[in-house]
């Protein structure tokens, strides 16, 4: 919608996502997220923890899914959504009213782990056939092909590689 205002959040998950269906069947999952602040302690002259912020976030159908398959407990998330706010009336309490980010996207911080992607929503075929050894004498392939260049034997010099005023 227009006009909303996006927010991003970077922190590690406080629980697995709790993945459950509606009556009509679609997926919602959700999950925390929570902040911890780094503090520079002059006294100290070292970082410590400052305030954080536990967030909850919410997502629905196929996209609820994957989180549910991908992410778990300590995952390090950056996680962009709109914030929403609701109310719940119970039947024997005051009237409650909480915040949540309703997520818009949501991905690994690769700043302390590495992860490997794999598209969701592929053809049944296509997965058997990825998942299933090769026979012997047989090689591996993927498309598109991959072109590695090969590693230099002895590491370069500081400035050695060719600058495009030096190539031809």
């Amino acid at each position: 919608m227009a006009g909303e205002t996006k927010i991003t959040i970077v922190g590690n998950l406080a629980d697995n996502p709790t993945l459950k269906y509606s009556d009509s069947g679609a997926a919602r999952a959700t999950f925390t997220v929570i902040s911890n602040e780094r503090v520079w302690d002059s006294s100290t002259r070292n970082y410590r923890d400052g305030d954080s912020i536990s967030m909850p976030c919410v997502a629905w159908r196929q996209y609820a899914e994957n989180i549910a398959a991908s992410l778990a407990k300590g995952s390090r998330v950056v996680v962009t959504g709109v914030l929403k706010q609701r109310t719940h009336q119970p039947a024997d309490g005051p009237r409650q009213v909480y915040t949540e980010l309703q997520i818009d996207e949501v991905g690994a911080c690769l700043r302390f782990a590495t992860v490997e992607v794999t598209k969701a929503g592929s053809r049944p075929a296509q997965q058997g056939a990825a998942t299933a050894p090769p026979a012997t004498g047989a090689f591996e392939a993927t498309w598109p092909p991959v072109q590695v260049p090969p590693a230099p034997a002895v590491p370069p010099t500081v400035g050695s590689w060719p600058t495009p005023a030096m190539v031809g």
